[in-house]
This record gives C-alpha cells, structure tokens and sequence, in this order.
C-alpha cells in the first residue's frame, strides 16, 4: 500500500468532432502514506505583524495570547521559529545561546516551548510593515532544514506599506517553491488581494480574522492540521499524448487553485509536474482538462494518465480516456463531479466580479454578478458561501438568484467573502471512476 489512492471521474465520450476532455481526479492519503514514503522532518517559522498598528483594540496582547497557543501545538522533535516582522524581521525565538539552537530554529520540547512562551511576552509593536523582510527571514530559517516540511504562518493586521510593491513580488518570484504559506488578516485594514498573492504563490490559504479575540483559536487550528503534515512534497504527473494540448491543472478541493502556471518538466517531454506541497491524512480535487485530436467514431484513446509522485517515484496513478460516438445518450451527459467543480469554479469568479463591481460603483452589473452567485451557492449546497452572500445582498429569491445589494455591508463582511470565496463543497463519488492504489 503507498498510502495515497487517485481516482478519476469524467464522461469518456465526445461527439464527432469533439476534442475537450474534462476530468475530476480524486487523490486520497491516508495515515500509512507517511510510513510508506519515509515521512519528513518539519520546521515551523510562526510570522507575527508587530508594527504599530498592532496596538489598535488590544491586537498585540490578543497576538501574544494566540502565538503562545500555536506552541502548544507544536509536537515534540519539530523545528520551530518565531519571528516578530516590521519593516525589518526580527527573531524573537530562539536566540543563538539557547540550547539545541540551529540555523534560526530549536526543536521543540517541554523546555524550549516554555522558554518561547517568556519570549513571547517581550512582543512589542512599533514601526511600519514590509512583509518582503518577513519572508526573507522565514527563507533564511528553513534554508537549514533541506528535505524538511517548511511551513509559515503569517499574521498581519495593515497593508504592506513600507516597502514598494515590486520587493514583495520579487520575494514571491525568489521563494516560491521553498515554502508553504498560511496567511491571516486580522480586522479590516489589511489588503486581501496582498494576502491571496502570497498565499497563492507559496500553495497556502488565505483568510480573515475578524476580531482580535478570534486569533488564537485560528491559531491552534492552523498548527493542528499543520502538525498532521508528514510528507513534505507532492507532485501531480499529467501525461498527455503527442498533439494533445494541456488545457489547465486546477486544484477544486477544498480551495480552488489553478496549478497550470507551476507546471514543471517532467521526465519526458510528455510528462508535466505540478507541485501540490505536503500532504497529511486528507483528500483533495483536481480538475484536469486536456484537447485532443479528434478521431472517428467509435474509436477510443488515451487522452491523460495523472499519478503521484512522491520523492521522484510515482506511486498511484489514474486514466483520463476518449471515446468517439454517435450516440446522444451517451455524449451529452455531464459527469456529476466535473460538473459540481466547474459550477464552484463559476461561483468563485461570479463573486469576484461582483465585489469588483460593486467596489467600481457598477450596482446594476455587481447586483447580476453576486445574484449569479447566490443562485450557484443554493444549486451546489454551499451553505457557507450563501450565509456569507447574505451579509452583503438581501436574497429575494436563491434559487432564481434575485438579490438586492446591501448598502450597509460592513467590511469585515465583505473581505470575509472575498477571502472565502474560493473554498468549495466537495463532491462525494458514486462510483464508477478509474483509478489505483
């Protein structure tokens, strides 16, 4: 058993003529996957917003409260750092004379958890913010841990403005690949789109925490799940054959990602990777979509194989196949799960759009685009997505997607719905797809 499964679901027959192959491709881990792939070490580098604007509402004592909750969630025998960012880093923990003390980090223990919660409560703020310095300091932390898990939370409350925004994009450009990168926003002052670049780049999440009092439940949630991370890099293979056209490789589940950009050569030219970044116990969607040559009826081919690669060696893979037909029955009919995805994935931009609109002062256009929405959300069963549409449209009527904007939408609601808007409801097979072990 190699710990991880792939499943791909997809309708197999095209009209004559047709070329577009869509496929949903399943990837399960479960908890022999780390076993059966040797695991890896993590390094931890908790980034903390310390400038300022962290003195507003008692942020940074709540800040303080919620670092020393993500150390009590980190286990024994991992890496962990915590750096404190304004428009320098600054290593708050540990320092070059504590005991066990290694390129900016301490495995963790009873001893250096304790000796990081005393840290913790000399955490002032002043200054401004240039989250560049930050993710220079958390690239010089986990530089000393190749082969290791590198994962960073970064916490802000204000935009990146101490700095010009080209030396936040070249951080971005210079460390992608290095990291994961969990980003929070906390209040309303923070800009989301700064935040979705970051989270984007590095294959991490992004969200907001609404009140000061909420950061450290955030914060040992964000730390339990990654504690369950044991497997420090994964890629997705597509193979596709000679004159097929990779259309796009996106992950759906639980956030919607477009990978295509990330491709990396495979081994031969006919292979790309796609880097999925470490994995514990859990399942994620991929959308997979590739144009073929046409062929004649009734015949069938080989439109993508996509498998698992795990330390340069796949260990699962799945067949995306066409087949040609006549037949209407058979060529009209949606797959459930390519169609579920590519409603959440027109749900993601209807949202977009109509923030965007709104934000222009386009009522008319934000109106139609956030009623599509509300009407996309109810079909699919979104019940957060619709709970969080409601705090900035009045819903006359979902399932037509009548909807009033709301004036008065505070916002905190509607950065709640910008940052949200990507996460999707998963689909749950019936069966039928093909797949492996």
């Amino acid at each position: 058993m190699s710990g991880f499964n792939v499943q791909v679901f997809s309708n197999e027959y095209l009209p004559p003529g047709g070329t577009e192959v869509h496929a949903v491709v399943t990837v399960r881990a479960d908890g022999s996957a780390a076993s059966a792939t040797g695991g890896n070490e993590a390094i931890e580098v908790l980034v903390l917003d310390s400038s300022g604007s962290m003195q507003t509402d008692g942020r940074i004592y709540e800040a303080r409260r919620a670092l020393a909750a993500a150390v009590s969630q980190i286990r024994d025998g991992v890496w962990f750092s915590i750096v404190a960012g304004t428009e320098a880093a600054h290593l708050v923990y540990p320092h070059a004379q504590v005991k066990g003390y290694h390129s900016g980090a301490v495995r963790a223990d009873t001893s250096t958890r304790g000796q990081a919660l005393e840290a913790i409560k000399q955490v002032r703020a002043d200054g401004g913010t240039a989250i560049s310095t930050w993710l220079d300091a958390a690239a010089g932390i986990v530089n000393g841990f190749p082969g290791a898990i590198h994962h960073v939370l970064l916490v802000t409350d204000g935009k990146n403005e101490s700095e010009p925004p080209a030396a936040l994009h070249a951080a971005l450009v210079r460390y992608q690949g290095l990291y994961q990168v969990d980003c929070r926003g906390v209040g309303a002052n923070w800009s989301v789109q700064e935040l979705r670049s970051i989270a984007q780049a590095f294959l991490g999440t992004v969200d907001i925490i609404p009140q000061p009092q909420e950061m450290a439940e955030e914060f040992k949630a964000i730390m339990e799940a990654a504690m369950g991370k044991a497997i420090a890099s994964v890629e997705l293979r597509v193979w596709t054959p000679q004159h097929a056209e990779l259309i796009f490789v996106k992950q759906v589940a639980p956030v919607i990602e477009d990978l295509t950009a990330r491709a990396q050569p495979g081994p031969n030219p006919l292979t790309r990777d796609f880097p999925t970044g470490a994995w514990g116990a859990e399942e994620r969607d991929y959308h997979v979509a590739v144009r073929v040559k046409a062929a004649g009826v009734g015949e069938e081919m080989l439109a993508a194989r996509i498998s698992l690669v795990v330390n340069d060696t796949p260990i699962s893979q799945g067949l995306v196949k066409a087949m040609w037909s006549q037949d209407e029955q058979l060529t009209a009919r949606i797959n459930p799960e390519v169609a579920h995805y590519t409603g959440q994935q027109e749900l993601a931009a209807a949202i977009a759009d109509g923030l965007a609109a709104r934000q222009a002062g386009n009522d008319d256009e934000a109106t139609t685009k956030l009623g599509r929405a509300v009407q996309l959300a109810a079909a699919a069963g979104n019940d957060a997505t619709t709970k969080l549409l409601a705090q900035v449209v009045e819903i006359d009527n979902a399932e037509s997607g009548t909807v009033r904007l709301k004036r008065n939408a505070e916002a905190l609601d509607l950065m709640a719905l910008d940052t949200r808007s990507t996460k999707t409801t998963r689909v749950r097979p019936a069966g039928g797809g093909e797949g492996g072990a």
